[in-house]
């Protein structure tokens, strides 16, 4: 089984209210780093920032190590609305 990272649009004033998802991952484990370690084959974000239009998401990968994948806030968004 293969983890990969999703992103969803919620509503702002109740956020059980799923307003879009994205219909392909966000990302997926590609690097051996991520494919590798004590649970093999996954991603799974733990937090984000936002530096201007650059949306850096820290992740875990494989139980083992952190990442940093880094999208575009205006993108995303794009193609979440």
């Amino acid at each position: 089984m293969v983890y990969h990272a999703g992103a969803a649009l919620l509503d702002l004033k109740n956020p059980e209210i799923e307003i879009s998802r994205l219909k392909r991952p966000l990302f997926s484990p590609k690097f051996d780093w991520e494919k590798q370690g004590d649970v093999n084959d996954v991603v799974f974000p733990e937090g984000v920032t936002l530096e201007k239009d650059n949306l850096k998401i820290y992740y875990g990968c494989a139980d083992k190590r952190i990442g940093l994948a880094e999208v575009s806030f205006k993108e995303l968004m794009k193609n979440l609305i």
